[in-house]
């Protein structure tokens, strides 16, 4: 991949209402209360950063024919232990190794962005953690779950503040060349009104989507093609 200076292009950002914030114009929105809770609501409630054009269709697909070469590894999960076991009943997937130049250029770029996500999060981040690069095919999944800062364990993994997802690939409703369907990103909330309780993002290659690591979130089974990510944390 080459290296750029910055982003590709400079985020289209918009004002949202009661947020207290400004984010960065978003994919689309899908909750089981679609009626009731609108954009703001959801960013409110959910507390998501979007960075819409993170990173260009040409970057994305270059990541992507890197992560096309080569079989991969399973992707682990963290548990006890500071190292990452394979868990394939809990998250089933495959983690993928592009170019030292590629995987530093993703680094740099999310380090780049970091004020403005200290800003939102109303926090002080420190570092990210070297970028993760994600394959899920058809039947991949990862089951609900927290990345840390939740007080509750003493793991490694605990310091992480804020976690950020990149789409490689976009996401369509229905089978379509290029696109995957199923794999979607969804954050939970058990403690608001029932039918608001859960939040769909749908992914679109280029797009950042960050958010408290402490948030219940999970990717849901593909159904169609192959969805290809970049997961990091902020510390």
């Amino acid at each position: 991949m080459k290296e750029n200076s910055g982003y590709p292009h400079r985020p289209h950002y918009e004002e949202v209402a009661g947020t207290g914030a400004t984010m960065a114009v978003s994919p689309h929105f899908r909750s089981h209360g679609e009626d009731r809770m609108t954009k703001t609501d959801a960013l409110s409630r959910f507390r998501l950063f979007m960075l819409r054009g993170f990173l260009d269709e040409r970057t994305c697909d270059e990541i992507v024919a890197e992560m096309t070469v080569g079989g991969g590894t399973p992707a682990t999960i963290y548990g006890q232990g500071s190292s990452g076991s394979v868990n394939e009943r809990v998250r089933k997937a495959v983690s993928q190794t592009p170019s030292r130049e590629t995987v530093g250029s993703v680094r740099r770029r999310l380090l780049e962005c970091k004020h403005e996500v200290e800003q939102h999060f109303g926090v002080s981040l420190n570092s990210c953690e070297e970028p993760q690069f994600l394959r899920y095919r058809v039947g991949d999944f990862f089951v609900a779950h927290q990345d840390g800062n939740t007080g509750l364990l003493r793991l490694d993994s605990e310091a992480r503040r804020v976690s950020v997802v990149i789409f490689l690939s976009t996401q369509a409703e229905n089978p379509k060349e290029g696109c995957y369907s199923g794999g979607s990103l969804v954050f939970h909330d058990w403690r608001a009104a029932e039918g608001d309780r859960e939040l769909r993002f749908a992914g679109e290659a280029g797009t950042l989507v960050a958010f408290r690591s402490e948030t219940t979130h999970e990717v849901t089974p593909v159904t169609h093609g192959e969805r290809y990510s970049i997961a990091s944390w902020y510390r």
